[in-house]
Formats: C-alpha cells, sequence, structure tokens
C-alpha cells in the first residue's frame, strides 16, 4: 500500500471513529445537539429563531403561535415541533392555544400545524425511540399522545395533575411528569399501557425534569426550596435531595451534559446556573451568573460549550464548560424559552 493511500484509508477511518463518538452522545433524542445550527424558541417574541453557531448572528426567523415554549426535534433533525400555549402563562391562560407547530429545520420555516383540539394549553414536549411525541396539556390535565406522519392525536392519557414538564426513559417505557403545586407528585406513566404506574411523593411541588443518558436516574426540581430530587426509576422512589449552593429562590430547570458526567441546574427568579457531578451529587458544586432569568440550556456536540437562554433580559449567555466562565453574551429575540443546537 503507498503512503498515499494510507493516509487516506487512516483520515477515512479517523473520521468514521468522529462520526461514531458524535452518534454515541446524541442517543438521547430529547437532549440533541449537532452542528448544522442552533435553533431558539423565543416565547415572549412568539418567534422561531436560527442562528450560525460561529458568529452567534440570527439568520432565519418566523412567527408562530402565541407564546411557544418547548420543542422535540426528529431523529434526523429534520423536522421540529413546538408547543403553541397560548397568550397567557401557567395557571392564567384565559385563550389557550391547541396546536402544534411543525417545523421545517433544512428550509428554516413554518410547514405547518398540528391541531390538539379539544385539548388545550400545551406546554412540555417529548420525544420517544420510535419517533412518537408526547405533549402535556395542563388545562386539560392530559399527556396526549401524537403521531407526527399522520399529525394527529392518538390517545389522551390521563395525568390527574396539571402536567408542566417531562422526562422520558431512554428505552421508551416510563414517562415522568412534573405537575408544579397542583399535585404533591410526579406522574409515572407507563408508555406501553398509557396507564399511571405509581407517583413519587413531592410535598413541594416539581417543576424541570431531566433523565440520566443511561436512564438510571430522574432529577427533578423541587418547586418549594433550592432543591434537586433524585428519583430511582427502577423503584420510582426518592433516593436522595440535594440543596443548590449560592441560591436562595427554588430551582426551575434541570439538564444532564451530553456525557452524563454533571447535572446543570437553573433559577428563574435569579441568574445563576449550577454544575453538580453526577457521579457525587453531594460534592463541590460551580457556580456560575448568566443573565436573568435563565430558562433553557444547549450543549454544543464536541460538549464543551452551553448555551444559556435568559428570558428576563432577551440574551443568551455562551459558557465555556471547561473553564466553567461566561465568555460571551449576545442578544436573541424577546425572552427565549428553549434552544438546542441541531
Amino acid at each position: 500500500m503507498s503512503n498515499r493511500h494510507r493516509n487516506l484509508l487512516l483520515i477515512a477511518v479517523s473520521v468514521l471513529c468522529l462520526a461514531g463518538a458524535l452518534l454515541a452522545v446524541t442517543v438521547d433524542l430529547n437532549n440533541p445537539t449537532g452542528a448544522a445550527g442552533v435553533m431558539m424558541v423565543d416565547k415572549l417574541g412568539a418567534h422561531v429563531r436560527f442562528f450560525d453557531p460561529a458568529t452567534w448572528k440570527e439568520i432565519a426567523s418566523f412567527e408562530t403561535g402565541r407564546n411557544p415554549h418547548d420543542f422535540a426535534l426528529s431523529a434526523d433533525h429534520k423536522t421540529a415541533w413546538v408547543t403553541i400555549y397560548g397568550d397567557g402563562v401557567y395557571g392564567r391562560n384565559p385563550s389557550p392555544g391547541h396546536e402544534l407547530a411543525v417545523i421545517d429545520m433544512t428550509a428554516k420555516k413554518l410547514a405547518g400545524t398540528i391541531d390538539l383540539s379539544p385539548y388545550v394549553a400545551p406546554h412540555g414536549i417529548q420525544i420517544d425511540p420510535a419517533g412518537m411525541i408526547y405533549v402535556t396539556c395542563d388545562i386539560s390535565r392530559k399527556v396526549l399522545v401524537v403521531d407526527p406522519r399522520s399529525r394527529k392525536v392518538v390517545d389522551a392519557i390521563d395525568n390527574e395533575g396539571t402536567g408542566h414538564w417531562m422526562g422520558i426513559l431512554p428505552d421508551g417505557s416510563k414517562l415522568y411528569v412534573t405537575n408544579k403545586k397542583d399535585k404533591p407528585y410526579v406522574t409515572v406513566i407507563d408508555l406501553k399501557t398509557h396507564k399511571i404506574v405509581a407517583r413519587v411523593s413531592v410535598p413541594g411541588g416539581s417543576e424541570g425534569i431531566a433523565v440520566s443518558p443511561d436512564g438510571k436516574r430522574v432529577v427533578v426540581m423541587d418547586s418549594s426550596a433550592p432543591e434537586m430530587i433524585v428519583i430511582d426509576p427502577a423503584t420510582d422512589t426518592v433516593i436522595d435531595r440535594v440543596t443548590l449552593r449560592d441560591n436562595t429562590a427554588s430551582a426551575y430547570k434541570v439538564r444532564y451534559t451530553l456525557d452524563g458526567s454533571a447535572i446543570l441546574t437553573m433559577t428563574i427568579r435569579g441568574d445563576l446556573i449550577n454544575l453538580i457531578p453526577a457521579s457525587n451529587l453531594h460534592g463541590e458544586q460551580k457556580v456560575v451568573k448568566v443573565g436573568s432569568a435563565p430558562m433553557g440550556f444547549a450543549f454544543s456536540p464536541d460538549g464543551k460549550t452551553l448555551l444559556v437562554g435568559n428570558h428576563g433580559d432577551g440574551t443568551v449567555s455562551v459558557v465555556d464548560l471547561a473553564q466553567w466562565k461566561v465568555v460571551n453574551s449576545f442578544h436573541a429575540g424577546t425572552g427565549i424559552e428553549t434552544l438546542t443546537f441541531y
């Protein structure tokens, strides 16, 4: 074999290994990443916005319905679905929405809607390994099962509480639904039977939720205290509580890093995010100040950069995870709720 052919072979092998490594960290459909760009759901601005990940400049945007909140992204990153909540907030939503916006990620434009009627106030959204979509409708107290191919609601699961955010196990077996302070538990739904199989006690109420990449832990933010609750999905019981360093108000959102080595939390009534080592939940926490009222996280495909959508001041903070510091900040719409690299 000539040196030229040998070098070409080594390059090909390296590319395949890199592709495999990237695939390995993106198997969680509900914690996506990618190198094509950044999509942001601007709740306060009622837009979906696309940004260049090299320059942080907006390259496309379009209007959605009132108060878009959360999104799910297809496995091939060609389509996204965004919940359209309505003109109010939780507990005060006089004209609730009833649609999912369907986003063409390649064309960066609105490609249609899915009507969820008669169910209203869609908020949290998740996607399972088979591509089925699950949506909380807090006023209707249902978790909807939506087939994105037919664009139809195929089932409405009774959640009992006003479901807010959700976390699905990687194998698609169970769904965990937070209920804010409406019900003192996290609802556990079996996704084969579409029935409630457990209620995990959270007396103070529950907010953000995240599932570890290996599916062995579910973490939930307490609505009444600056604490993170740890659930063992094998038994559906609370096995630990972690106090968030330097936080004086209850926490809001939580997310695992792509490799599962750390957990990130934020509080909407402040400007701090915390980083907690997943292997030692009571170990040293790192804290950094970002913009006002952080609400959303997004990880670059190499796992080195974190974007934080600051709902309160219309900015996005760029955090270097290795240095654990904010290295840039830029304006993005009016108030970003959720965002992702794709």
